[in-house]
């Protein structure tokens, strides 16, 4: 079983968000890749199954199995065309949670993700919401995974100190704060993305979060191509362009660790 750390929508290694890529042979028992996922403990652990240009792809958060992920997506790609396992220049799919989602190669080593589309729809802010992240909001919305708070302006964003343990209370994969860019970036958005309730305090660069973020820019900025820039520590960049219910996420990505593992899937 080959296994790759790759960080993802960064070009520098060390930088934007960790994945764990593990490629088996046959189907893998569900207890031992969260297993796996827990071991690693990075943000999300990719598995692979299959050949050519086909492949089986699940996620899993250090304590959970999540419907969809753009990081590991897109580091699945990167892993697999730079080991030889897919045709270099080829169009991947995968057959996943949320439907076959594909990688093409893009200009400048970049890999494009066709993505569904995930607009929220205005909700009032639960009970907790506003006071765990510590802000004022002027919109909060809601789609199938996630809840976005969009707040004043990028510096807020910058300055959250959110309390995890109150967000890990309430129900939902986790939680976006956006604001547009502020002036001189090359970004049209910024953002943070926080899931202590699926093991991860704070997602680096989340790719599934800007399937909202596209949309929700898109129509407020009224352009449908947008760069989002996450403002984590290690912090990276997603390129979003919107097609209707599709979106198309752009990033490149970096191998930082090669290897295999000796325990086998049985346990």
């Amino acid at each position: 079983m080959r296994l790759l750390v790759v960080d993802a929508f960064t070009d520098r290694p060390f930088a934007g968000n960790p994945a764990a890529v593990v490629v088996v042979e046959t189907q893998a028992d569900e207890a031992w890749m969260q297993s796996v996922a827990a071991e690693m403990n990075l943000p999300e652990t990719a598995f692979l199954r299959g050949g050519g240009c086909e492949w089986e792809l699940r996620w899993f958060s250090p304590v959970v199995e999540v419907d969809l992920c753009g990081h590991a997506t897109l580091a699945s790609a990167h892993a697999l065309w730079s080991t030889g396992m897919a045709p270099p220049g080829e169009t991947l799919r995968f057959a996943t949670r949320s439907g076959i989602l594909t990688a093409s190669p893009a200009p400048d080593g970049a890999v494009a993700l066709d993505f569904p589309a995930e607009p929220v729809q205005p909700v009032e802010a639960q009970p907790g919401l506003l006071d765990g992240l510590g802000v004022r909001a002027l919109f909060v919305g809601r789609n199938r995974l996630d809840t976005l708070v969009e707040v004043d302006d990028e510096a807020t964003v910058r300055g959250l100190t959110p309390d995890l343990a109150v967000l890990a209370t309430l129900p939902g994969r986790g939680f976006m704060v956006t604001a547009a860019a502020g002036p001189g970036t090359a970004a049209d958005f910024v953002s943070r993305f926080f899931a202590p309730g699926t093991g991860i305090d704070e997602d680096p660069v989340t790719g599934s979060a800007h399937c909202a973020l596209g949309p929700y820019w898109s129509e407020r900025i009224g352009r449908r191509k947008l760069v989002g820039q996450q403002l984590s520590p290690r912090g990276g960049a997603v390129g979003v362009e919107v097609w209707g219910d599709r979106v198309t996420l752009t990033g490149r990505a970096v191998t930082v660790v090669e290897g295999a593992f000796v325990a086998r899937a049985e346990g």
